[in-house]
C-alpha cells in the first residue's frame, strides 16, 4: 500500500530564534509541509508517539532535533525513536551547535540520517536551512511500519 500522505515536518527546537529561522527558510526552499515545533523533549515524544496525528498513529514525519534541550539530550530522543518499530525508518535531522566528533559519531550510530552544525553567522544558518529545504523537496520519506 502506498501512502502519499504529505510528511509532517516535526521541529523539537527550545530556541524560538532558531525556530523562527528554520520555519522561515524551508519556506523560502519551497517546502509547505506542516510543520510541529516543540520546544522539549517530554512534548515532543509524547506527540511521535501518542497523539492521534503523530507519524506512530498518522504516518510519515521527518524529525528536526536540537541536541540542547531544557528536559532531555537529543541523543536520547534519537535512541527512542529508533528503537521504536514504527518510528525507526522515520528519517532525522539533527540540527545542534554541537561539533563535537564524538557526539556526531554517537548520533550517527544511533541512526540519525543527517547531523548539521548550526553556523553561527546568521547569514550562514539561512544558507544551511534553505539548503535543507531542497533536500526535503527531494527525499523519499518511508510510511511507518505497523506495529
Amino acid at each position: 500500500m502506498t501512502s502519499h500522505q504529505p510528511v509532517t515536518i516535526v521541529m523539537i527546537e527550545d530556541d524560538e530564534g532558531h525556530a523562527r529561522l528554520i520555519e522561515r527558510n524551508i519556506r523560502r526552499a519551497g517546502i509547505f509541509n506542516d510543520i510541529r515545533h516543540f520546544l522539549d523533549g517530554t512534548s515532543a515524544l509524547d506527540y511521535l508517539f501518542n497523539h492521534s496525528e503523530g507519524p506512530v498513529l498518522n504516518g510519515p514525519a521527518l524529525i528536526l532535533l536540537d541536541l540542547n534541550l531544557p528536559d532531555m539530550s537529543g541523543t536520547d530522543i534519537l535512541a527512542k525513536i529508533k528503537s521504536h518499530a514504527g518510528l525507526k525508518r522515520t528519517p532525522v535531522v539533527v540540527l545542534t551547535t554541537t561539533d563535537d566528533k564524538v557526539e556526531i559519531q554517537r548520533c550517527y550510530d544511533l541512526g540519525c540520517n543527517v547531523y548539521i552544525t548550526k553556523p553561527v553567522n546568521y547569514e550562514a544558518f539561512a544558507v544551511a536551512i534553505r539548503q535543507l529545504g531542497l533536500f526535503l523537496s527531494v527525499i523519499q520519506i518511508p510510511a511507518p511500519e505497523e506495529g
